[in-house]
């Protein structure tokens, strides 16, 4: 596929990449373009915000989870409708996992989609050293993909002897600057950006950046730029895993929920549950008085239960509906937050324990600073598998400031790059429940295994009824 994509990154987190990707596609979009973006790496808010701009579900792309031909495959199947592709990088530039190799960075995305990448370069403190610091990430790997800098949080005086610095002595194009923009900063929380739904008139304030983008930035130079990428590399799916071909005989329906506590997602997940068979119905566990009655999975995924936990607790019949259905038998996948509510108790951020779904044991509580359980791991498989199959090893991530007394035992997270492993996840008949999140294009067999367990879920509640009948 002939796609024009850029890569958006930085030599630092906090150098506003996302601010200014977001600033991006709301120009692209005010130009009649349609756009896909794209999140490098396991982050799940910053694709909210590109959402938020395009109107459409954003979605992440990571080398670890997926590797070099699944990750080209997601982009192009993504990317299919639109006129251009934008990605946003990770942290810098070229950190990857544990630190010290480039897998899973910015870098080896676009290496391995051939992506003409841009870096936001943070110019505050700096004026001739921007072209040193510039040299180092041009000289670093010969091989990078590296075309374009935008400077951001330059003065406007400084910007044409800045270009002309840096355009004279270093091989790069500078795409324009971003001034500072008081009234476009975005705030942090516990685990990362706030939500963009809690930002007051959002849009109006990427409408203002965009039309400040249009006359400091070279916005026609960044799309010639994304022209430039060379056509994607074809990926036969069946070839790199037989299951990504498998398919349910008959439609499921699957219940995930989905509100402003449960708001965790990779998207391309639903897209491989659906090529799979399953129909995906959403409900609230803050709202919704039960789980749907046609549902014959159950999907728990993450966001912030510990904002919402007394709204949670208020909420008994829910409560009291999962418990029912899962302690019955109906699968369910639970994945940090998710985890978190399946628990008897959970803490909300000022340590007030509430009473949650009661099916994991002990109580959710606050820790006072980020877990030192996260980052890439790969599962190792316990005894039981995943509802009894085995799957293989599963690639994950973890990232979290709760923790729990019952954080399974079932399998084994062990650190790349590091000696460091611990027991993790509930691993049972019809419960597959832990602080990890998944992507099941990573291992398709995990997707495939709760689809079969919500096959004879539903098979025996069909003999059941046939039986009363």
């Amino acid at each position: 596929m002939n796609i024009p994509r850029i890569l958006i990154g930085a030599g630092a987190s906090g150098s506003g990449k996302t601010l200014i990707t977001c600033g991006i596609l709301q120009a692209l979009q005010e130009r009649g373009l349609k756009a896909a973006s794209f999140k490098c790496g396991p982050d799940y808010i910053d694709p909210m915000f590109h959402s938020q701009v395009l109107g459409t579900k954003s979605r992440n792309l990571d080398t670890f989870f997926t590797g070099e031909a699944v990750t080209r495959y997601l982009l192009a199947e993504n990317s299919r409708d639109a006129d251009i592709a934008v990605m946003e990088g990770v942290m810098g530039f070229y950190d990857g996992v544990g630190g010290i190799t480039v897998h899973a960075s910015a870098y080896e995305l676009s290496s391995v989609t051939r992506t003409p990448a841009v870096l936001v370069l943070d110019c505050r403190g700096m004026s001739l050293s921007m072209a040193a610091y510039v040299k180092g990430f041009l000289e670093f790997r010969g091989d990078n993909q590296i075309r374009g800098v935008i400077l951001n949080q330059l003065s406007p005086m400084m910007y044409e002897r800045m270009k002309n610095l840096l355009e004279e002595n270093l091989n790069i194009k500078v795409l324009g600057y971003v001034p500072k923009v008081a009234d476009c900063v975005i705030d942090s929380r516990h685990l990362g950006l706030v939500k963009p739904e809690e930002i007051p008139d959002l849009r109006q304030r990427l409408k203002r950046l965009a039309n400040i983008l249009e006359k400091t930035m070279d916005l026609d130079g960044l799309l010639e730029l994304a022209k430039e990428a060379p056509e994607l590399e074809k990926t036969d799916l069946e070839l790199e895993n037989p299951c990504f071909s498998w398919h349910l005989q008959e439609p499921l329906t699957i219940a995930a929920a989905r509100d402003e506590a449960f708001c965790f997602f990779y998207e391309d997940n639903f897209r491989l549950l659906k090529n799979m068979g399953a129909e995906i119905v959403w409900f609230s566990p803050l709202r919704d008085k039960e789980v749907p009655k046609e549902a014959r999975g159950l999907l728990l995924y993450g966001g912030y239960p510990e904002l919402y936990a007394r709204a949670l607790y208020k909420n008994k019949s829910m409560r009291k509906s999962i418990y029912k259905r899962v302690t019955e038998g109906m699968p369910c996948v639970a994945e940090c937050g998710g985890f978190m509510y399946l628990h008897e108790t959970m803490e909300d951020m000022e340590g007030n324990a509430y009473k949650m779904a009661g099916i994991i044991p002990g109580g959710a509580y606050r820790t006072p600073k980020l877990n030192h359980r996260f980052g890439y791991v790969k599962l190792s498989q316990g005894i039981e598998g995943v509802f009894g199959q085995d799957v293989g090893e599963i690639p994950a991530h973890e990232f979290h400031y709760f923790d729990s007394p019952s954080c399974g035992k079932d399998y084994l997270a062990k650190k790349p790059c590091s000696t460091r492993s611990w027991e993790c996840m509930h691993s049972m008949n019809q419960l597959f429940a832990g602080f990890p999140h998944f992507h099941y294009y990573g291992n398709p067999k995990v997707a495939k295994a709760f689809l079969e367990k919500c096959r004879e879920y539903s098979d025996s509640g069909r003999k059941g009824r046939r039986q009363r009948l």
